[in-house]
């Protein structure tokens, strides 16, 4: 699955504590060029936060589908 989602620099904190709850691994590309784990706090801060994030998983926990829709941004 995937999803388009937009985060400032003080929500990584919480995707990431979110994300690391889950059994499946989560990806996160940026302008398609970097790939980076979810799970790392210090690879989601050095992505650029000024661009839209895909976020590709293929699992699903209830409070991280949550915490995608809060923070989807529209296609």
């Amino acid at each position: 699955m995937q999803a388009k989602i937009f985060l400032s620099p003080s929500m990584v904190r919480d995707f990431v504590n979110v994300a690391s709850k889950c059994d499946f691994d989560i990806d996160i590309a940026s302008y398609n060029r970097y790939i980076v784990d979810a799970k790392s706090i210090l690879g989601v801060l050095g992505l650029d936060m000024n661009s839209v994030l895909t976020v590709t998983y293929d699992g699903f926990n209830s409070e991280f589908e949550g915490f995608l829709k809060q923070h989807a941004v529209a296609c």
